[in-house]
């Protein structure tokens, strides 16, 4: 490598505790193509399949990775061995449409009970 930095290595650990990989990299790659990486290696067997980079988050060392980062400037050197496989977990973000359709219909509920809740006390007074 340019710059004698050692390519890293780096498998990716899924929700349900499978892997993609571990493949090498060289440090100046960004977040945002190790998300595509994850992207196009995600087993099509899973449940939940993320369609974008947006729809997944890296996690190192207990910090969210952002995509404008490499990966040498997204490492956690303490603790990790020369070497070694760095793990990444991969957590995927629910879709949108569903969370905005849930939270619609949660709403009729909230003001239906507070309406039958505030009957009683406009009858009591």
């Amino acid at each position: 490598m340019a710059g004698g930095k050692e390519p890293i290595e780096v498998k990716f650990r899924l929700f349900d505790g499978t892997d993609i990989g571990p493949s090498k990299y060289d440090p100046n790659t960004t977040v945002a193509a190790l998300k595509e990486f994850v992207l196009s290696r995600w087993p099509q067997d899973k449940e939940i399949v993320p369609k974008t980079v947006n729809d997944v988050k890296l996690i190192n060392a207990g910090r969210i990775l952002e995509n404008s980062k490499t990966l040498a400037e997204s490492r956690v050197p303490v603790g990790e061995v020369p070497g070694s496989v760095i793990t990444m977990h991969v957590v995927v973000r629910p879709p949108q449409s569903n969370k905005s359709e849930k939270q619609q219909s949660n709403s009729p509920k909230q003001n239906s009970l507070s309406q039958e809740m505030s009957l009683p006390l406009a009858t009591s007074a």
